[in-house]
């Protein structure tokens, strides 16, 4: 089952970045599924985050995306290097996102291994935002694209994790943030072997 469109309009990004946590994230790409569950995240909170990229309603062709609706894809090259997959939501006008950090794989893992260019899987083959994207064939090809297509979708499968099981902390690399770096939106599961950087 696919999460409705509507899950995503809850204007509470950091309620939305905890309850992610166990659902599954799948992408269809050229023919090839892969997926697996959400084991770590972040929230980033628009105009007033100073960690968001829509800080203090700030509008540029990279950022657009994120004033959408919420339910569709905001993916963006960090450091010239990695694809960033982020999920907007709340309404239009509101920039909220989630960042998806890491996820456990379940499926697709020889199509995972091939695009990580590994020969068996290891925790780092979905471990950091950039890993994730590359595992699952996702690029700034998709951004903007809604979450009910058949390219990329998240599922509740029935997983979840009680409060004990899931850490809330800072973010991770977004110092430049003053303050709000410091606000508990980043959400994991503890002990989880795929988690970027645990227990910090």
């Amino acid at each position: 089952m696919k999460l409705p469109e509507a899950y995503y309009h809850n204007p509470d990004v950091v309620a939305l970045s905890r309850d992610l946590i166990g659902k599954y994230l799948f992408t269809s790409i050229n023919g090839e599924t892969t997926g697996g569950y959400i084991v770590e995240t972040e929230a980033y909170a628009g105009v007033i985050d100073r960690a968001s990229h829509a800080f203090g309603g700030r509008l540029t062709p990279r950022t657009q995306t994120i004033h959408m609706q919420g339910g569709v894809t905001y993916v963006y090259l960090c450091y010239g290097i990695h694809e960033m997959f982020n999920i907007v939501t709340s309404v239009e006008g509101q920039p909220h996102a989630i960042l998806v950090r890491a996820i456990q794989p379940t499926d697709g893992l020889d199509i995972m291994m091939h695009r990580r260019n590994m020969e068996a899987v290891k925790p780092n083959i979905t471990k950091g935002p950039g890993s994730v994207a590359k595992a699952l064939g996702i690029s700034r090809k998709i951004n903007a694209l809604s979450l009910q297509s058949d390219t990329i979708w998240i599922e509740d499968c029935g997983l979840t994790f009680p409060d004990a099981e899931v850490a809330a902390g800072p973010r991770i690399g977004v110092d430049y943030a003053g303050e709000d770096a410091l606000l508990p939106y980043r959400f994991y599961v503890k002990g989880n072997i795929y988690v970027s950087k645990p227990n910090k």
